[in-house]
């Protein structure tokens, strides 16, 4: 840690990784979802193709990713608000933090069988 500094690298420094993580990854889903969506101009033929590929356990694991990183993300975003626009924000910042992790657990654990119950049907069987 350099000298003079009050930072110390704990909750706030993952939950800032997390949330740049989290908004890069959504930004590159929906820069392929714009790019896989325009091809239905281009030829419905290829479109079908390209959303034939997509029905399959991996890219329903992907989606189930993708629910996580877009929650964690709005639920951070939440706190990041609350931190910089309320006085005692930075104050209990690491209190909120493990409430975002707590309620985004609850959630994401809510959303596993409805989001991948299509793929743990075709692997398990119904």
């Amino acid at each position: 840690m350099p000298a003079g500094t009050l930072y110390r690298g704990r909750e706030g420094m993952w939950s800032w990784v997390a949330h740049r993580v989290t908004g890069v990854l959504i930004f590159f889903f929906l820069f392929v979802h714009v790019l896989d969506t325009s091809l239905v101009r281009v030829s419905p033929e290829a479109y079908d193709d390209v959303v034939a590929t997509y029905k399959n356990p991996i890219v329903n694991l992907m989606e189930y990713g993708l629910v996580a990183a877009i929650l964690f993300h709005a639920l951070n975003g939440l706190r990041v608000i609350a931190v910089d626009f309320w006085s005692k924000g930075p104050k209990y910042q690491r209190q909120m933090l493990w409430s975002v992790v707590g309620i985004w657990v609850v959630l994401m654990a809510g959303a596993f069988y409805p989001i991948l119950q299509h793929s743990l049907r075709e692997l398990f069987g119904s």
